[in-house]
């Protein structure tokens, strides 16, 4: 049975040829230490590792390539923003949407160094709207932290906006960019975003262990992870150059070989061109959803633009068992549960039973949906009728 892989939220798959090949290459033929020797293996990983943030920093709009630092995914990276910058007595504004990547280091800082948290609310129409961010600043507000999209109904949050409004008040804008990276346009310098956290592994058609964190030079963390950087070796301290500050140990060198073939992928495809075909599909299957008895769909409906996200629920069926029939009897590969944001669930109504999700790449199909479609179509009737 063709596998028909539906869960591109939680990891892309498959990825692109030349990931491979670029992955294969760097293992075969230059599977050095890169920045910690002068000799040419050595200089062609480091090669290779810089090769990578030059590519990112095209799509992100970055200026420096070294003011990009690597870590093993998103929620490294995240963890280093925010538990790096903030301190107590400081503020944080964010959504009622966010993943636990977000949210936790959150909730840590708040029990360890009381700075104050709140969650702002989307309106009736499930939108989040940059006023409403506004309206929550306060004198000792230091950070914005937001996802760009939800991985639960894959909403869009107004960033630019969000960017204007902590500059006009003097605060920073952090971006969780996990389910846009590669799907949406990114701008840090045009957006105004301060810190851009990402995954390889995602919208950027990379290898899983790759991730990064993008840090406006004005802003100095503190390390989250203190060792060696190949560089300033004499020093107690942490080096104070970028990147080698925050990137104590060893990089993942086969695994950015093949995240810059990925990132060359999406740039060649175009980012545009990869959302608006997502965005056919996802709309496609709100509408197709949207017609079948006992289902119900979360988030706004199918004129409200979104990443290819969709979550729903089969009436009388628990979301993992609806999941797992989608597997084994239909060879359709979802995901089921809390999807790692409660805050999500419970903003969407559905703490209690979590929710059956879809999330499409550049590889599905048309025919994809109507394959979901017909296979929800086949069991809520069936359940329906027992």
């Amino acid at each position: 049975m063709r596998v028909i892989y539906l869960d591109n939220a939680a990891s892309t798959w498959p990825k692109p040829p030349e990931v491979k090949e670029k992955m294969a290459d760097a293992i075969e033929n230059f599977a050095a230490n890169p920045g910690r020797g002068g000799h040419a293996l050595a200089m062609k990983a480091s090669k290779a590792v810089f090769r990578t943030r030059v590519e990112l920093s095209r799509l992100f709009g970055i200026q420096n390539p070294n003011d990009l630092f690597f870590y093993l995914n998103a929620t490294q990276a995240l963890n280093q923003a925010i538990k790096g910058l903030l301190q107590e007595g400081d503020h944080v504004i964010t959504s009622s949407i966010e993943h636990n990547s977000v949210r936790r280091p959150l909730e840590y800082m708040a029990r360890t160094k009381k700075i104050e948290i709140t969650y702002v609310e989307p309106r009736g129409d499930q939108l989040y709207y940059a006023e409403d961010f506004e309206k929550a600043i306060r004198p000792n507000t230091r950070l914005l932290a937001v996802s760009h999209a939800s991985n639960l109904t894959g909403v869009i949050l107004p960033i630019a906006e969000l960017g204007e409004i902590a500059k006009r008040h003097q605060a920073l804008l952090l971006v969780d960019a996990s389910q846009t990276a590669g799907v949406l346009p990114i701008h840090v310098e045009e957006m105004q975003i301060d810190m851009l956290a990402f995954p390889g592994h995602k919208g950027l058609y990379g290898p899983q262990g790759t991730g990064g964190l993008y840090v406006h030079p004005s802003i100095d963390l503190e390390p989250l992870i203190h060792g060696g950087t190949g560089s300033q070796s004499e020093a107690v301290d942490q080096p104070t150059t970028r990147p080698d500050r925050y990137e104590s140990g060893t990089v993942n060198t086969a695994g950015l070989a093949g995240l810059q073939a990925g990132v060359s992928f999406v740039l060649a495809k175009g980012v545009d061109q990869i959302h608006a075909h997502e965005w056919k599909l996802t709309k496609k299957t709100i509408e197709g959803l949207g017609q079948i008895p006992g289902v119900e769909v979360y988030g706004p409906g199918a004129e409200v633009e979104r990443v290819g996200v969709i979550s729903f629920n089969i009436e009388g069926v628990d979301a993992s068992e609806a999941s797992f029939i989608l597997d084994q009897q239909y060879g359709i590969a979802t995901r089921a549960g809390y999807h790692c944001t409660p805050l999500g669930h419970q903003t969407a109504g559905t703490e209690q039973r979590g929710a059956v999700r879809v999330s499409y790449g550049v590889f599905n199909t048309e025919q994809d949906v109507e394959a979901l479609l017909n296979a929800v179509r086949e069991i809520a009737s069936a359940f329906q009728s027992s």
